[in-house]
């Protein structure tokens, strides 16, 4: 079974190149595709450096900053694996902890699964508003599609492919987390958590979510989950 990664990249040029370094490194087959999106410090010529190494699989360019959702869809459009999984360009997450990831999938267990920084998994201590903000996040998202996550708000989603090209996402921005966990508890998908570490980084390090964009995730839980788009999509 094939992993693709999707990498959507702004401005990480200080993390990039290790984070496909760690990928590579991991015993699957994968796909590696990289989204810049109009990135301004140099990210989109170490990206083209690593496409022309063999690295990378492939590279999309955004002309101008349209966001992580508008990354990822425009990612998923180019990928050409079994399974497709978001790895961000920091160095907050362990691509060696994808292959236990991708275990229920490829068993025929799961059709997606999330990787919980709340499980119980080794993490850098950090922000408290930040933990709680996102647990309270994830206990709305919960309300409304009936599933008992712990962390709504993780990077690491992975997804059977078949099913993700079917999902009606349209977010362009960090509201895709809530829009992506809505679709596949409408389209009735086997979801799987399994607990994964995580190193998070300051605001120092480039840490880039905010309160605003606690804020706005607010605003897509409910406009997710009380306004699916119509269609048949199921994930079976």
């Amino acid at each position: 079974m094939r992993l693709s990664v999707l990498i959507p990249v702004y401005n990480e040029a200080d993390t990039v190149a290790r984070v496909v370094a760690r990928l590579r490194s991991v015993p699957l087959g994968v796909e590696l595709v990289a989204i810049d999106d109009a990135s301004t410090d140099g990210s989109g010529d170490i990206l083209d450096g690593l496409c022309r190494e063999g690295r990378l699989d492939r590279v999309v360019r955004h002309e101008r900053n349209r966001g992580k959702g508008a990354a990822i869809r425009s990612g998923i459009r180019e990928a050409t694996g079994d399974v497709i999984v978001i790895q961000d360009a920091d160095l907050e997450y362990d691509p060696a902890e994808l292959p236990a990831l991708l275990a229920p999938i490829a068993d025929g267990r799961a059709d997606a699964v999330f990787g919980s920084r709340f499980q119980g998994g080794p993490h850098r201590v950090l922000y408290f508003w930040h933990s709680v903000g996102n647990r309270l996040l994830t206990l709305l998202s919960n309300m409304f599609t009936d599933l008992n996550l712990t962390d709504v708000e993780t990077c690491y989603k992975l997804v059977r492919a078949d099913l993700l090209r079917r999902l009606p996402l349209t977010s362009n921005r960090f509201g895709f987390e809530v829009e992506i966990t809505a679709r596949l508890a409408q389209a009735g998908a086997r979801v799987w958590e399994m607990p994964i570490s995580y190193s998070g980084r300051t605001y120092a390090e480039g840490k880039k979510i905010t309160w605003r964009d606690g804020l706005a995730a607010l605003f897509h839980i409910l406009r997710y989950n009380l306004l699916p788009p119509p269609g048949q999509w199921r994930a079976r």
